[in-house]
């Protein structure tokens, strides 16, 4: 990375100027927002709207996370706006205009002097950025990303202190499905069991739970077993003979064979103590941050990348990659609709999700993630703690590779788009 020992001399200018604001056009962003919502509960999608909106407000916090540490730092903001495009109405407050643009795909706040390249007022410049240390520059860099951290902990924390989570959830010994393997019979429906069906007993035993089922039947293939099972209220007796199918290397050393009935539980999920939902929100956090992070590693791969282009094509892959891929608008629509109609649980851990993957993603070191703000600000530390005066990276010189990333990421913006809707995932 190529440094200069200072950034080039400010050019005159002044704030810009508070805009007036149109009520008229906000009026008319309301009353289409109303609109919509309106048509969304006639339709029926009001429910993958909500989640639409919780992750436009996600965005914000992430603004109001680098514009909180900005204004700790001492640097000067002087936009912040919700949405894009043109500006709709704004207000000035202090020295900053706060307002509202035509396209709410987000938001965005402007901290002055982001790089060498911007000019900026000399009697603003000591609140630049740029100037400011190293610790400040990172606060700010590092805020957005800290945010979605934050966000995704506590709705682990809502998960499992109130809501229920079902990272942990409690398999009942209630029939959920019936399902058999292709070619061969399913014994519990041919037993005249169904959905809905408690299991209460096995050959006289007491059920406490799917677990004592489970390993019951896996250990007594081509035995018939007596079932004491509840449904509507009313008790009733069955005789269960499981097939034998091969076990799975997975479980671990044991019979080659296991029994199977067609059977899988209903869960519950569950919920624990303020205290210990810390501990456990804590140990959730790490999993689905290594799972996240493996899973983004694997995405940007060569075989990953491989995957996905084949994917673009409309070849087939491996089973268990047509995941493997990014979610245009449309694939999230579906995604969350599909949370939406599963309850409020499932919601909330797709929230976690996503916050934990922009996260991550937003830290990748190159503009314009924050993260290249991040590896820039590394960068200058390094280099002024070597010459021992202050130096300011070049960023003219990373702008090429920047513009190389915006167009990676239109590319797939467009091609995400394409595969959600020609090859819409099997939710």
């Amino acid at each position: 990375m190529t440094t200069v020992d200072a950034p080039p001399a400010p050019a005159p200018g002044a704030d810009p100027p508070t805009a007036k604001g149109d009520v008229g056009s906000v009026l008319r962003l309301v009353a289409a927002v109303t609109a919509l919502g309106v048509l969304s509960v006639w339709a029926g999608f009001w429910k993958a709207l909500l989640v639409i909106a919780a992750l436009f407000v996600m965005v914000m916090l992430h603004e109001v996370g680098h514009f909180v540490m900005a204004r700790r730092a001492g640097m000067k903001a002087t936009e912040f706006f919700v949405g894009f495009g043109p500006r709709l109405w704004s207000v000035r407050r202090g020295e900053t205009e706060y307002g509202v643009k035509a396209l709410p795909l987000g938001g965005y706040v402007k901290i002055i002097g982001m790089t060498n390249l911007e000019p900026v007022p000399a009697e603003d410049e000591p609140r630049t950025y740029r100037q400011k240390p190293f610790w400040g520059r990172l606060g700010v860099a590092v805020a957005g990303s800290a945010v979605h951290m934050v966000l995704a902990f506590l709705l682990l924390f809502a998960l499992n202190a109130v809501v229920g989570n079902g990272l942990h959830a409690q398999q009942l010994p209630v029939i959920d499905t019936l399902a058999g393997i292709e070619g061969r019979p399913v014994p519990a429906a041919d037993a005249g069991l169904q959905v809905g069906d408690e299991i209460l007993a096995l050959d006289g035993a007491p059920v406490a739970g799917f677990e004592d089922f489970r390993s019951y039947v896996r250990s007594r293939p081509g035995t018939p077993i007596r079932v004491d099972y509840e449904r509507g209220g009313r008790t009733a007796t069955t005789t269960l003979t499981p097939i034998e199918v091969p076990a799975d290397p997975a479980e671990g050393p044991g019979p080659a064979t296991r029994g199977f009935v067609g059977i899988s539980a209903r869960s519950e999920p569950t919920t624990v103590g303020p205290v210990q939902a810390l501990g456990r929100s804590a140990s959730d956090f790490g999993t689905l941050f290594k799972g996240t992070g493996g899973a983004l590693g694997k995405l940007l791969s060569f075989g990953g990348i491989q995957s996905y282009a084949d994917q673009v094509q409309g070849k087939e892959v491996a089973q268990g990659d047509e995941g493997n891929r990014f979610l245009s608008p449309v694939g999230v629509y579906r995604v969350a609709g599909a949370a939406a109609e599963q309850g409020i649980g499932s919601v909330l851990l797709l929230l976690v999700l996503i916050n934990i993957f922009v996260g991550i993603f937003n830290m990748l070191p190159l503009l314009p993630f924050d993260g290249g703000h991040v590896s820039i600000a590394v960068y200058e530390a390094i280099r002024s703690r070597i010459k021992g005066r202050r130096h300011f990276a070049d960023v003219g010189k990373l702008m090429p590779v920047a513009y190389v990333t915006v167009a990676l990421l239109v590319l797939i913006s467009i091609s995400s788009l394409y595969i959600d809707i020609v090859r819409p995932l099997d939710l």
